[in-house]
């Protein structure tokens, strides 16, 4: 069964574009981000909490649960969803960017990739087929196949072997993908990967060919790995060019809110990325002014709310100077409080992008925003 996408609104003035994306566990509008929950777990969120955040859809790691807990627990707890408690729609990433993290406990060969486990060593591989039979035991909604994410650093011919070798592995999967069924009752999607770094010609060829495989849905990967943002945007302005209108675009592991509000505008759908949590856990967070540590002095008496007037529960009951004192005595509540903030401003973040697209005011929002938001920034 092929996703169900729609796109219901564009911008007059760019690619930006609104849209619904239909699973069993839920509808997602998009422009979407999705809070990255790596080990069945938005880091220091409960899962009950995540609903009243406005959070959609969230993500999940292949590689992660396939070590811990593992295949034989995640089935028998009956997929990842019961075993967590979340009943929305989940992704997960298919440990694509494990093969780009971890060079140094990787091997890669046609048949796909021998790790040593980050854990205890031993000794594993990634397939195309065995990471779509995990995906199918998780019970994501959506599934990513294997990749490989080259390195910024890269030399050209590498990008392009890497590329060849990644779309092979996508007919593979897409294949398996076909020839396999859902376990727990609801319907999976799996979604293509393209890749070829900044490279144009490569990232043209890779794009036609996952679109002849006919994925449900198109994920430009390989980004956010340390190229300039405008070599970035300007892959996003040739995938918009390439990939099918009637299908979800997905920008994997971006990022800050001028990178996601510069993907809106070029045609992308969904997002995902760490910064709301790993930031949130460092005491940083982000308002609809500009974003701020609050571990800093300056706050200890300032009993403001982070973001006045912002519709949370954060700002209608913590003031900066309590979250500050919570974080510099170590109290993991302040963690909690300062992820729920990071997490509930991007939700925002999307939401009011979507309500920009539908009322033709996109582009003047955006520059007003990021002007605003920039200026009032903290380092």
């Amino acid at each position: 069964m092929s996703v169900q996408f729609s796109v219901t609104a564009t911008d007059p003035q760019s690619a930006a574009r609104c849209g619904v994306l239909h699973t069993d566990h839920g509808t997602i509008p998009t422009p979407i981000f999705m809070p990255v929950g790596t080990r069945a777990s938005v880091k220091s969120v409960p899962t009950d909490l995540l609903e009243g955040l406005n959070v959609r859809i969230i993500l999940a790691n292949t590689y992660h649960l396939y070590l811990k807990p593992g295949n034989d627990i995640i089935r028998k707890a009956g997929g990842v969803h019961r075993f967590m408690n979340w009943n929305g729609p989940l992704l997960t990433d298919s440990g694509g960017y494990q093969v780009y993290s971890l060079s140094d406990l990787r091997k890669i060969t046609e048949e796909g990739v021998t790790f040593k486990s980050h854990i205890d060593g031993s000794k594993l591989q990634f397939t195309p087929e065995n990471v779509v039979d995990t995906q199918r035991i998780i019970g994501s909604d959506i599934m990513m196949p294997l990749d490989e994410c080259p390195p910024s650093t890269a030399e050209r011919s590498y990008v392009e072997k890497s590329g060849e070798l990644t779309l092979r592995w996508a007919e593979r999967a897409r294949k398996h993908f076909l020839g396999t069924s859902p376990l727990y009752g609801h319907e999976q999607y799996q979604f293509g990967i393209t890749q070829g770094g900044v490279h144009a010609d490569l990232r043209t060829i890779s794009s036609k060919a996952l679109v002849d495989l006919d994925f449900d849905g198109y994920a430009v990967g390989g980004m956010a790995v340390g190229e300039p943002a405008e070599a970035m945007y300007r892959v996003l302005e040739l995938s918009h060019t390439l990939l099918p209108e009637h299908k979800p675009r997905y920008l994997m592991g971006v990022g800050t809110p001028e990178n996601i509000l510069n993907a809106i505008e070029r045609g992308i759908d969904m997002f995902d990325c760490v910064i709301p949590t790993r930031e949130g856990r460092n005491g940083r967070v982000y308002t609809r002014k500009g974003a701020m540590n609050l571990r800093s002095a300056k706050y200890a008496e300032d009993f403001r709310s982070i973001d006045e007037g912002f519709p949370n529960e954060v700002c209608r009951s913590y003031s900066r100077a309590y979250i500050r004192h919570l974080l510099n005595v170590g109290e993991i509540f302040g963690l909690t409080l300062c992820t729920m903030q990071n997490i509930s401003f991007f939700m925002w973040l999307t939401a009011t992008a979507r309500s920009a697209i539908q009322n033709g005011t996109f582009t003047a929002w955006k520059e007003e925003f990021l002007r605003e938001f920039n200026g009032n920034t903290q380092s």
